[in-house]
């Protein structure tokens, strides 16, 4: 057992996998959760030489919460990686109301349930690290995905927030935000069929690592890659409505057959 333990949420695959890789080889203890099967994970965190617990739970709901907290076993976090995220794409007038929901539930409400307990413990310390995945698409209007972006939109101001808030805690919060990445995001929110979802996209293992670094220097926040950091830069200057029909262009549906 190392003397270090880390949480990575929504690390079945893609970023949340390539982040609890880091940490191990880091010399972090894990406890591994994400609501899907660990297919990927559990052959991807095996013989790093240190302790991988992992957990199938529902992170949009109180109990799937406290079902990640009960496998910590009474160990102190050191780092929580809170990267369950759900995507949801199409127009809202097309999306159920079950759909949306569980994007809020996921990105906010079950993010903020997870996050309280271990800050609280963290500063109670004196010390710990969050790293939380916001996204580009917090500082976008999105059409055709508007619960989504709007989800991010408060992740990334949360992040700052309290960020702020624990500054003289000993307790760090990173915010990564990464842009359109090589994962299953776009196969689970419905966008294959989109321009953004057929694009070529950022290596996980690269946003990764930007994402950990960040977090281990203690900086607030960072933007995975030149074009995402171009693309923030733009929107403050942009209107809503231009970023919105600029967004419109990438996430239609069907916009990727054009």
């Amino acid at each position: 057992m190392a003397d270090k333990f880390a949480i990575v949420t929504g690390a079945s695959s893609g970023i949340g996998l390539e982040i609890a890789k880091l940490a191990a080889r880091d010399g972090y203890d894990l406890l591994v959760a994400a609501d899907t099967p660990f297919v990927d994970a559990a052959a991807g965190l095996q013989n790093l030489g240190v302790e991988v617990r992992q957990v199938e739970a529902d992170l949009s709901t109180e109990q799937g919460v406290e079902q990640l907290l009960d496998r910590c076993g009474g160990r102190e976090v050191d780092v929580l990686v809170a990267n369950a995220g759900h995507g949801l794409g199409h127009a809202f007038l097309d999306q159920s109301a079950s759909d949306w929901r569980h994007v809020i539930d996921t990105n906010i409400t079950g993010t903020l349930l997870l996050l309280q307990p271990v800050l609280e413990r963290m500063v109670a310390r004196g010390e710990g690290k969050l790293l939380i995945t916001g996204s580009v698409a917090g500082h976008i209007a999105g059409s055709f995905q508007a619960v989504y972006n709007g989800s991010k939109a408060f992740i990334d101001s949360f992040a700052a927030a309290i960020g702020n808030e624990l500054k003289d805690t000993g307790v760090t919060v990173t915010c990564l935000k990464p842009g359109a990445t090589e994962t299953e995001f776009f196969h689970r929110a419905g966008m294959e069929d989109t321009k953004v979802g057929e694009a070529k996209k950022d290596p996980p293992e690269d946003v990764a690592k930007t994402g950990w670094e960040a977090m281990l220097k203690g900086e607030h926040s960072v933007v995975h890659g030149l074009k995402n950091k171009a693309q923030v830069l733009a929107s403050g200057v942009l209107s809503e409505a231009t970023t919105a029909a600029m967004h419109r262009k990438q996430a239609e549906p069907g916009s990727g057959e054009d």
